[in-house]
């Protein structure tokens, strides 16, 4: 076989449907795991909501995982390269929830 062939990344086609084009809003995600997976709850906190449910839950292998932590990082790198750094919250906030007050720590 032509080692040319073989040395070039295989081409994948990934559909996107209507629904999942349109995307979900998140402002939370809650990470939980196992010897086996990760779990990841996204939900979306409102203000002066004490409750949250949780619209998507993507389940993934441990090595999946971090993949995904290095795909992020690389991706936030660039993006405050372009744009600045990300500012996570303000000083004189402590809730574990970020951009929000009045929230129990």
């Amino acid at each position: 076989m032509d080692k040319k062939k073989e040395n070039q990344p295989q081409q994948i086609n990934i559909e996107l449907g209507e629904k999942e084009a349109e995307g979900i809003y998140s402002n939370l995600a809650i990470i939980s795991h196992s010897p086996a997976e990760f779990i990841i709850d996204f939900t979306r906190l409102m203000p002066g909501i004490p409750k949250a449910k949780v619209h998507a839950r993507i389940v993934m292998t441990p090595q999946h995982a971090k993949l995904l932590l290095n795909a992020l990082a690389d991706n936030i790198h660039k993006f405050e390269k372009m744009h600045g750094e990300i500012k996570a919250d303000g000083p004189q906030n402590n809730s574990p929830f970020p951009g929000f007050t009045g929230l129990p720590n």
